[in-house]
């Protein structure tokens, strides 16, 4: 297994060590934005591995403000990271899963690649289109022995949400608990923050073999924010 991020590489090195206790955990530092340096996150993870079986692109960013304020430099930081990273990562694997006959694409979206919301342009933009390209990806795979899926996560415990937190905790003047509890009310039916160890589960279904007829999919895990 490889993992990435943008964290130092002493950092990620340990968070691998934690992980692999019990298998190979490797750790390679790439910025997604720049596509060179996510290219070589595949050739390096390939030449650890002679190919890659599995991906998951989980990199995602956002940006919270009306489209009129927004700035062409946020639009193509967000949309360079959550919707053409995926594409590279994928057209550079491909290739490769279809010679051996079996491979699995993960695409971690967003129930806002389902749904929309206010000032969130670019993030409903990239998320509405890896939603698209995934389907494309799993008709054009069709044949192959090679899924392509994407899961659609609702308000899930995890960094990308303190900005917003932190605003609706200051526009009640309340604690960062009434923040997280006026972005739920909002949205999210079951009041609680979806454990990250829920969406990982449901990568895990999507890689076995039990899930080698479903193809094209996005999957909501979202506490029924979508049924409403």
């Amino acid at each position: 297994m490889i993992i990435h991020g943008i964290e130092g590489v002493s950092d990620g090195e340990r968070l691998a060590d934690e992980i692999g206790e019990k298998r190979f955990v490797g750790y390679i530092r790439a910025d997604l934005s720049n596509s060179d340096e996510a290219l070589e996150l595949i050739e390096r993870a390939e030449k650890l591995f002679g190919g890659v079986d599995i991906l998951v692109n989980n990199a995602g960013i956002q940006h919270v403000a009306p489209i009129e304020e927004f700035t062409l430099a946020k639009w193509d930081k967000v949309l360079s990271i959550n919707l053409t990273a995926p594409f590279l990562l994928m057209k550079a694997c491909l290739g490769g899963m279809r010679a051996r006959g079996w491979g699995r694409i993960i695409n971690v979206a967003s129930v806002h690649g389902l749904i929309g919301s206010a000032n969130k342009s670019a993030y409903l933009a990239a998320k509405h289109g890896l939603v698209g390209l995934t389907k494309g990806v799993a008709l054009e795979m069709a044949t192959s022995g090679v899924t392509a899926n994407c899961i659609c996560p609702g308000f899930t415990d995890t960094p990308i949400l303190e900005a917003q937190i932190k605003a609706k905790a200051a526009a009640v003047g309340g604690s960062y608990q009434e923040g997280v509890q006026e972005l739920l009310r909002e949205k999210q039916p079951n009041m609680t923050l979806l454990p990250p160890a829920q969406i990982a589960a449901a990568v895990e279904f999507l890689c076995g073999d039990d899930a080698a007829g479903i193809t094209g999919i996005a999957m909501p895990i979202d506490g029924g924010w979508t049924a409403q």
